[in-house]
């Protein structure tokens, strides 16, 4: 090895090192919040409300509200509080009503086990309550309906100390594998850059063939019908009413995060609507261009890309769209708005990298276009576009699981830019893990597709 490629791979080295370092000393702290359960029985729906705090003030910032609403039969409902926590308070609705409160413990907040039990919690404040009685291990509670409530002391300095510990190893096991991804993903990268990098650079020489057929696809996509390229836009319209039909009208969905339901809907669906087009389009370029395939010396590499670009023409006008929109709410465009030209460039690079490996997979084996086609219809349901994954709060494993879905950053970087004001860089941990997916991404599908070129005029 010459002594320029050993000082290349050794700041390589110190440069990964480095970022190690940095995301184990900035990543920031896991879950260390404990959870209480209740079981709760009433007549009549309420909402339920639990105030935490470790000295005496309460304050609606350190409380969560619950809404029952089992009709007379039990329902299970989960709080989250701090572990210092010293005093808790339990609202119940505002009124005259009957409670039965059981198997109310307190335990870490991604797992069940009883740290600390029902029959623990020591009562020393009541207000607008005409009964409360303990009854095998339960409490019956009668209250007045003028803003009832129970106050209870609770000792939680024991769980401080074990609530870090875990705390702890959950840091741990989440930066381990951060930096497993991270660490492979560039590692790979280096290794392989001649092949990964390779690719760029054709499409880069070849960018004016590629934005002229990419025009000539959009404009010839829906010729000879009467309407032509007005039906590339009615679909996904038709799409959005008829999903806030159904959750606006008829589950009389409400406010999401708080903001309206069509908001929520429109600013996380478009960039779907982007990614699933551009992703079928991209898949079966080769088989639709298969005369051009057959051309010795036409660069086919450039057509999967034609299609993504085609696509982003449609995209364009749901942005303005979806703008037009929210600022018909009161959420009008401002800074943050500029970053969905980032998030765009992300769901440009994503779908890029796979549809290198679906285009030349799809020549050998057909039926990946109807396997991509089911993918797409369980990953609208899959991505949190029409619900709130806060709604998993009760299980943070399974909300992690959700969020390593690329599409997930996505989704959540337009909302930030349109609705929420969140710059992306404060999101860096998972800035970091969506690129380094896509890059890994990237890598595979120009292997495959510079692997398996040969052979695609052939079949064809």
């Amino acid at each position: 090895m010459s002594k320029k490629k050993k000082l290349a791979a050794a700041v390589f080295i110190l440069a990964v090192i480095a970022l190690n370092v940095f995301i184990v000393l900035h990543r920031g702290a896991g879950d260390r919040n404990l959870t209480i359960r209740m079981t709760v029985e009433s007549a009549q729906n309420a909402v339920v409300q639990v105030y935490y705090t470790a000295d005496t003030d309460f304050s609606e910032a350190m409380s969560e509200k619950k809404e029952y609403t089992g009709n007379g039969n039990p329902q299970e409902l989960t709080f989250a509080i701090a572990p210092g926590t010293k005093a808790l308070r339990i609202d119940l609705g505002d009124k005259t009503e009957s409670f039965l409160i059981s198997d109310l413990e307190i335990s870490f907040h991604s797992q069940k086990g009883t740290l600390i039990k029902q029959d623990q919690l020591e009562l020393y404040e009541i207000k607008g309550i005409s009964e409360f009685a303990k009854t095998d291990g339960s409490w019956l509670v009668d209250t007045t309906g003028s803003d009832p409530y129970l106050v209870f002391a609770v000792d939680t300095e024991d769980l401080s100390a074990a609530s870090a510990r875990y705390g702890n190893r959950v840091d741990f096991l989440l930066n381990a594998a951060m930096l497993l991804i991270l660490d492979g993903g560039v590692a790979a990268a280096f290794f392989f850059r001649k092949k990964v990098f390779s690719l760029p650079v054709e499409l880069f020489h070849n960018r004016a063939l590629i934005f002229s057929l990419s025009k000539n696809d959009f404009k010839t996509k829906y010729a000879g019908s009467y309407l032509g390229i007005v039906w590339a836009f009615v679909q996904p319209i038709v799409t959005i009413l008829v999903y806030w039909f159904v959750f606006s009208v008829g589950l009389r969905a409400g406010n999401v995060m708080d903001y309206p339901f069509v908001l929520y809907l429109i600013s996380g669906i478009v960039p779907w609507f982007f990614f699933q087009d551009a992703l079928n389009g991209g898949t079966n370029a080769l088989i639709e261009y298969n005369y051009l395939v057959k051309k010795v010396v036409f660069k086919i590499s450039v057509l999967p890309i034609v299609k993504i670009i085609s696509a982003l023409y449609v995209h364009g006008f749901f942005v303005i769209f979806s703008l037009i929109i929210c600022a018909c709410y009161g959420y009008f465009p401002s800074l943050y708005t500029l970053q969905l030209i980032y998030y765009s460039a992300c769901t440009f690079m994503l779908v890029l990298g796979l549809v290198y490996a679906t285009s030349a997979i799809v020549i050998f084996f057909r039926d990946l276009s109807q396997i991509i086609g089911i993918f797409l219809q369980v990953g609208i349901w899959l991505t949190p576009i029409m619900w709130d994954l806060s709604i998993l709060s009760d299980h943070p494993l399974l909300m992690k699981l959700f969020k390593l879905n690329p599409m997930y950053y996505i989704v959540s970087g337009y909302r930030d830019s349109m609705l929420s004001h969140v710059w992306f860089t404060e999101h860096w941990g998972w800035t970091l893990y969506f690129w380094v997916v896509t890059i890994a991404l990237f890598g595979l599908g120009t292997v495959i597709f510079k692997r398996l070129k040969v052979h695609f005029a052939d079949v064809l």
